[in-house]
């Protein structure tokens, strides 16, 4: 018999002072304005980050020899309020191209006091194979921070 054991996801929030639609466009469309470029699973340096912007598409990165690395698939598409992609990376910080193992994130944007709550769960890492989702949920957990501040400080420039 086996068991899967759920792995708490990752919440994090952030207060941005735009209105979700500006929020919710600089997050995906405006992705390569904020994602630091040194977090990406390419072997070359990352030159691009890109959302595009319907239910199927990618995320991904160019990488400065022009080879291209998902990162994941869009699978909710609702503007100004909510996207949800896969995580289609592993534990080890490689692509993973089996989506039924991959982790997800979901970004929802409420309006909230003249700005958006912007609020972000990373979570099903327990598709993940091994250890993979204890190491991805660990490694995130304080990576989103970062990343969301840097989205805060774009979304309010």
């Amino acid at each position: 018999m086996s068991l899967d054991v759920a792995i708490a996801p990752v919440n994090k929030s952030v207060i941005v002072k735009t209105n979700p639609a500006h929020a919710f466009e600089v997050f995906t469309a405006g992705i390569d304005r904020w994602w630091p470029k040194d977090l990406h699973i390419g072997e070359k340096p990352m030159k691009l980050a890109i959302i595009e912007p319907r239910a199927g598409g990618r995320w991904y990165s160019e990488q400065s020899d022009g080879s291209e690395i998902t990162n994941g698939h869009v699978l909710a598409w609702e503007p100004p309020h909510r996207v949800v992609f896969s995580w289609e990376i592993n534990g080890d910080w490689k692509p993973e191209s089996n989506q039924a193992v991959a982790s997800e994130v979901e970004v929802r944007f409420t309006a909230r006091d003249g700005g958006t709550l912007v609020e972000l769960e990373h979570r099903k890492f327990e598709r993940m194979a091994g250890d993979g989702g204890a190491k991805t949920r660990g490694a995130v957990e304080g990576g989103w921070v970062g990343v969301l501040k840097l989205f805060a400080a774009a979304a309010e420039s």
